[in-house]
């Protein structure tokens, strides 16, 4: 006589910060380097648009320009992340986007602070915007090499030869 005896075994896994908001983000490099860009921009911005006696109207409007609108997509990225948004949009490939983002900001943002460095004519307001311009171009350029690595570099894939 065959007996059959069927075992089923159920695993509930909880991970920690299922709710809504991922605060662990803003503890991981990623996350302290959009901080950081957000900071110097926002101060970059702030000092520009405070500053009076520009010496050249449309270069630090170029800048004011460039500065607000990284920033403005720094936060929405950010709040995509902290809210764990880029799971509930798969359509959109997330790594890709901010690396592109990133790979035009660097750019930009260093044309726009060393624009504001060559024409502030020795004004202390647009001369501490150039600065935290270069500021965050180095910190987009360290987030840019970091999502360079997640997007483009190696992968190693789970199938053994």
């Amino acid at each position: 006589m065959s007996h059959t005896v069927i075992t089923t075994t159920t695993t509930t896994t909880r991970t920690s910060g299922d709710g809504v908001l991922n605060m662990g983000y803003t503890r991981t490099i990623p996350g302290l380097l959009k901080i950081g860009q957000m900071l110097a921009l926002l101060v970059a911005f702030l000092c520009v648009s405070c500053a009076r006696g520009w010496p050249s109207w449309a270069a630090f409007q170029y800048f004011e320009v460039v500065s607000l609108w990284f920033l403005i997509a720094l936060l929405i990225f950010f709040l995509m992340h902290l809210f764990r948004l880029q799971g509930k949009m798969p359509c959109i490939n997330w790594p890709l986007t901010e690396f592109f983002h990133y790979s035009v900001g660097t750019i930009l943002i260093l044309i726009a602070a060393i624009v504001a460095a060559v024409k502030s004519a020795g004004v202390s307001a647009l001369v501490v915007a150039s600065v935290f311009g270069f500021i965050a171009t180095f910190l987009m350029a360290v987030s840019l090499w970091t999502t360079y690595s997640v997007t483009c570099g190696v992968h190693q894939t789970g199938a053994a030869v």
